[in-house]
């Protein structure tokens, strides 16, 4: 509670700046650690998502800073609290997503004496954020907090982490508040984009490839009209599908996990390469194997907003250090020939082929016809969340993303993300449809935050491809060790009854041609919603099945 004088506690100064900072949304787990915050949260018009577990809190919060560009926020308690939090911490880091965690703390008196729950945050954190520190005096939250938000926002974003000593929370002080901080767009400079014009000019074969963050819908629509422009076939990296509209005349396709071999061959043979906000890193690079390093072999230009990332593993031919917002304003004053002919038309038509029709697949339930359908059914503002597992091939191959910010999935490849994303996008967006698509295994490690989702009435629909195995390490145990299969195989509860136990609806499909019914039952229930999809574990990518890998394995190995 406020007292009657001009004096705050901590608590009280940080719950001020989160505010004035622009949070209106924030996820925790309750802990004794932080009671004090908790206390001036009542006093607050902030909305405060309660979760199940930390990992869950702080992945709806990586979601928010994924969609929004600005930092997503948790609170999470000290000792098991902030490590259940870490996976979160490492999806922000590996995927340059603004984050900052606010973890409790032992008090100041009682630190270096391995305390109940206590950890030293900056050793833990430290190889996994861009900043671990603690408040260690009450004045200084202003100060710190608004350096959080700079630091996690800007250059390239990423997680930092906040310890709360308890005792700090509670002692009044007499401070100013910070002012509210700013995303900082660095610009290209005149020389930078002449040389750019230059390059272009001289090219046959470009392609621009777009990933990373700190994106926005101007930078993608302003990118897309200078594509068209010259019709520049256009690519987008590992789980960044969103950044360009898909049925685009100039969209390539997606530069991930089991790519069209047509844009592998595409981007081997082109002599410039424009990559505009992402690392490239080992995903979308097919094992670092794309580009020659350090060098690549055709004329690259690399356009990232951290500078300590240009020339990081690739030393290109053209740094440009520039917010992608920034550099898709100065490509409209870009003026190379008009000549500049790319092979846009001829990248899109393999792209439309490559994902028009689902490919055959045993069993009763076809992935790739499902999300044809979801692809047809589903409204432009449809938000997508997913975690990781073979079954998000399928969305990557045949879900055509329309909008900016649509698709909210880890490049980290972090399993349990999707019900969490699920949720927080739900929170952020309650006007607006919003799909999970995970898998068995995947759904389990957070398939709590389901019982959030009821809590909170969030009507999302979380459709389960269920095969009863963890599918990827099951296809690398097929590949590497044939037939020798241990620690693979799942016992699944039944998902559909799951859901109904939680107050939500629940359904099974066991053929494909059921689904539609089942997904428009769930969106009539108002609740929300899992669809259970019964996968033959034999269908295990798009292309390919477990037997035809495990026969290729066993015939190599017999050579």
């Amino acid at each position: 509670m406020r007292g009657n004088d001009t004096t705050r506690t901590a608590a009280q100064v940080l719950v001020d700046q989160l505010r004035l900072h622009g949070v209106r949304h924030l996820f925790c787990v309750p802990g004794e650690s932080f009671l004090a915050v908790l206390d001036a949260l009542y006093d607050s018009d902030l909305d405060v998502t309660v979760c199940r577990q930390e990992g869950g809190a702080a992945m709806m919060a990586e979601a928010v800073g994924k969609a929004t560009g600005r930092p997503g926020v948790a609170f999470v308690t000290r000792g098991p609290g902030a490590t259940n939090a870490s996976p979160a911490i490492h999806i922000a880091r590996q995927d340059s997503t603004p984050l900052v965690v606010f973890v409790g703390q032992v008090a100041r008196g009682a630190r270096e004496r391995e305390a109940f729950q206590e950890l030293d945050y900056r050793v833990v954190f430290g190889a996994m954020t861009k900043w671990a520190t603690e408040i260690d005096d009450p004045v200084r939250v202003p100060e710190i907090v608004s350096r959080a938000f700079h630091t996690a926002a800007n250059g390239r974003p990423g997680p930092v982490v906040v310890g709360l000593p308890e005792d700090v929370l509670v002692e009044r002080v007499t401070v100013g508040d910070a002012p509210p901080f700013a995303l900082i767009e660095t610009a290209p400079g005149p020389a930078e984009m002449m040389e750019l014009a230059r390059l272009l000019a001289a090219a046959r074969a470009p392609i621009v490839i777009l990933g990373g963050s700190r994106w926005s819908q101007a930078a993608s629509d302003d990118v897309a009209r200078f594509a068209q422009k010259f019709a520049l076939p256009v690519a987008t990296t590992f789980r960044r599908l969103h950044l360009f509209d898909a049925l685009h005349p100039c969209y390539a396709g997606d530069l991930g996990i089991g790519p069209n071999p047509k844009l592998l061959e595409r981007i081997s043979s082109a002599d410039l390469v424009l990559l505009v906000g992402g690392r490239m890193g080992e995903l979308p690079s097919q094992g670092y194997t794309l580009f020659d390093i350090p060098r690549p072999q055709m004329n690259f230009v690399h356009v990232h907003p951290g500078a300590e990332e240009l020339g990081r593993v690739y030393s290109p031919h053209l740094a440009i250090q520039a917010t992608p917002t920034a550099f898709a304003a100065a490509l409209g004053r870009l003026d190379p020939p008009s000549s500049l002919r790319g092979q846009a038309e001829a990248a899109h038509a393999d792209y439309l082929a490559w994902t028009e029709k689902p490919t055959a697949q045993p069993g009763a339930v076809n992935l790739g016809a499902v999300m044809v359908w979801l692809r047809e059914y589903l409204s432009a503002d449809t938000i997508l969340c997913n975690g990781a597992g073979n079954y998000a091939a399928w969305i990557h191959r045949f879900f055509r993303f329309r909008r900016f910010a649509q698709h909210v999935a880890p490049t980290s490849g972090s399993m349990g993300y999707g019900v969490p994303a699920a949720v927080a996008m739900k929170r952020l967006y309650p006007d607006r449809p919003v799909v999970c698509i995970a898998g068995d295994g995947d759904f389990l490690m957070n398939g709590q935050e389901f019982a959030t989702a009821v809590q909170y009435e969030l009507p999302i629909i979380v459709v389960i491809a269920d095969n009863g195995i963890y599918g990827t390490i099951r296809m690398h145990q097929e590949r590497e060790y044939p037939g020798r299969i241990i620690a693979t195989a799942l016992r699944n509860p039944d998902f559909a009854a799951y859901a109904r136990a939680f107050g939500g609806f629940g359904v099974t499909v066991e053929r494909t041609e059921d689904f539609p019914a089942a997904f428009k039952q769930a969106q009539a229930s108002g609740k929300p919603s899992i669809i259970r999809l019964a996968i033959d574990p034999e269908a295990i990518t798009p292309t390919t099945t477990l037997s035809q890998i495990r026969a290729k394995s066993l015939a190599e190995k017999d050579r």
